[in-house]
C-alpha cells in the first residue's frame, strides 16, 4: 500500500468515527480541540476589573460615611471602620436646611425632566418627520449650540433672568431647563429609526400629528424617553455652576449648593460630609440602575440612523 492510499484511509477512519460518534484514535493526527467555554463573556475579564476601579471611590465614600471623624482624620486614612458610627447622618439630617435643601433639588428636577421629555418630543418629532423652510439649517445651529460651553452664555443666561425677575428664586434655575438641544436631538434620531408606516395607517384613520406622536410614537419610545430622563436628572440634580450664580439666600439653595456651604462652615466634620454626599448620589444610582437597559436600547437605536 502506498503512502497516498494510507493517508486517505486514515481520513476516511476519523471521518467514520466522528459521524458514529466514537471517540478519536488515541495518537492521530485529528484530535478534536475542545474550546474552553466560560460561563459568561471573555469582555467581563477585563470589565469586572474596571469596574471595580471605577467604584473605588463610591466604596470609599460610603465606608467614610459611617466612620468617625478620628478615623478618617488619622494618617494614613483607615481602609475599613472599626465600627458603624452613625453621627454623620444624623448630624445631617438633624440640619434644619437640609430637608428644604433636597425639596429645592427635588422640584428642580422634577419639572426639568419633565418639561424636557414634552417640549422636546415635540421638537424631535418636528425635525424627524416635518419639512418645512430652514429645518436642516435650524437643526444644525441647534446642533451648534451643544458645543458652545456654558461658561460663555452664563452671563447672558443671567441677564436674561433678571430681566425676568427670576434671580434667586427657584424659577431661574427651571427656566434654563426647560428643553435642551440634546433632548430634541436624540428623540428626533429614535423617531426617525420608527417605521412610517404606523404614522401613515393613523393619518389614514384621520389622526393628527399631535394624535399620531402621543399615542403611536410616544408609547413606542419609552427607551429614549427613559434615556433623556435619566440624563437631563442627572445633569440638574448635580449641577453647582449655576445654581452658584442665580441663588443667593440658603432658602432656595439645592442640594449641592447647600453641601457646599454646610462642607465650608463644618470643615472639620467630614462624617457629616460623608454622609450628606452618600444621601446626595442615592437618587441618581436608582434612577440610573432603574432605567439602565432602557438606556442601552435607545443609545443603540438612535445610533442605528442618522
Amino acid at each position: 500500500m502506498t503512502a497516498t492510499s494510507a493517508t486517505s484511509a486514515s481520513s476516511l477512519a476519523a471521518g467514520a468515527r466522528q459521524q458514529s460518534g466514537a471517540p478519536p484514535a488515541p495518537g492521530s493526527g485529528g484530535t478534536a480541540r475542545r474550546r474552553l467555554r466560560l460561563p459568561f463573556s471573555p469582555w467581563h475579564l477585563l470589565l469586572a476589573p474596571l469596574a471595580l476601579l471605577f467604584a473605588v471611590p463610591l466604596i470609599w465614600l460610603l465606608l467614610s460615611s459611617v466612620m468617625s471623624d478620628a478615623e478618617i482624620n488619622r494618617f494614613p486614612p483607615a481602609l475599613w471602620p472599626h465600627g458603624i458610627h452613625l453621627t454623620g447622618y444624623r448630624y445631617v439630617l438633624g440640619n434644619a436646611m437640609f430637608p428644604r435643601w433636597f425639596a429645592n433639588s427635588l422640584i428642580v428636577s422634577a419639572v426639568a425632566v419633565t418639561s424636557n421629555l414634552l417640549l422636546g418630543s415635540l421638537g424631535g418629532y418636528a425635525f424627524a418627520r416635518m419639512r418645512f423652510a430652514g429645518s436642516k439649517t435650524l437643526l444644525t445651529l441647534m446642533l451648534a449650540t451643544m458645543a458652545v460651553p456654558f461658561q460663555l452664555t452664563m452671563i447672558p443666561t443671567f441677564l436674561v433672568m433678571k430681566k425676568l425677575g427670576l434671580i434667586d428664586t427657584l424659577g431661574a434655575l427651571i427656566v434654563p431647563s426647560l428643553v435642551t438641544p440634546f433632548a430634541v436631538f436624540l428623540l428626533r434620531q429614535f423617531f426617525l429609526s420608527l417605521p412610517r408606516e404606523l404614522e401613515e395607517a393613523a393619518w389614514i384613520d384621520g389622526c393628527s400629528r399631535l394624535r399620531v406622536l402621543f399615542s403611536i410614537v410616544l408609547p413606542l419610545s419609552r427607551p429614549a424617553l427613559s434615556t433623556v430622563a435619566v440624563l437631563t436628572f442627572l445633569s440638574t440634580w448635580n449641577d453647582l455652576t449655576w445654581p452658584l450664580i442665580a441663588i443667593n439666600h440658603d432658602v432656595h439653595y439645592t442640594l449641592q449648593l447647600g453641601l457646599t456651604t454646610f462642607q465650608g462652615q463644618h470643615h472639620t466634620k467630614w462624617s457629616a460630609v460623608m454622609a450628606g454626599n452618600a444621601i446626595t448620589i442615592a437618587p441618581v444610582l436608582l434612577a440610573f440602575l432603574a432605567a439602565q437597559k432602557s438606556f442601552i436600547q435607545s443609545i443603540t437605536s438612535s445610533g442605528l440612523k442618522g
